[in-house]
């Protein structure tokens, strides 16, 4: 067994430099910017150093997720512009956002009624755009919307969500 000597720590608290009592002792303590020493003659002029600023750090995943990135939402889906520049109106809700409150029908088809989280009620008709989809088809008793899905990992790019009229509640 090896036995390391014991340095009680006032030894190396006292074996410390002294440090400034005041602000104006540390300004003495510190030399001037003038009295650097002096570069020879013909040597090339080196502007003084900045500060060490911090980097912007990039990340190059190669082929790998980001490990930054939360895992919970994925699988999610892509809400294309952020949540506060989003366009009003049903342009600006998502899929999970809306809920068929009815149907209609019409001389040329189908007509939905879409409740949003706006509280606002929506008419909406096939090619209709949502901010994460398009509504395909309107039946019955469903809509029927293209969803574009926003996710590295998965290999569809686009999946068909239906929203039925009457929905089970869980209980």
């Amino acid at each position: 067994m090896r036995v390391t000597p014991f340095v009680p720590l006032v030894a190396l608290v006292l074996a410390l430099p002294p440090l400034a009592a005041s602000a104006g002792q540390a300004a003495q303590a510190t030399p001037p910017a003038e009295s650097q020493p002096p570069q020879p003659q013909g040597a090339p002029q080196t502007p003084a150093a900045p500060l060490d600023e911090p980097q912007a750090f990039t990340y190059d995943p190669e082929g790998r997720r980001d490990p930054f990135v939360s895992l919970l939402g994925s699988g999610g889906v892509g809400l294309g512009p952020a949540a506060g520049s989003r366009p009003a109106g049903l342009a600006g809700l998502t899929t999970d956002e809306v809920t068929l409150k009815g149907t209609i029908e019409s001389q040329t088809g189908f007509v939905g009624i879409l409740l949003g989280t706006d509280g606002r009620t929506y008419i909406v008709r096939p090619g209709e755009r949502l901010l994460d989809g398009t509504i395909r088809a309107i039946t019955q008793d469903a809509v029927v919307i293209l969803q574009q899905v926003n996710d590295p990992l998965s290999l569809a790019k686009q999946r068909e969500v239906r929203k039925p009229l009457r929905q089970t509640e869980a209980n």
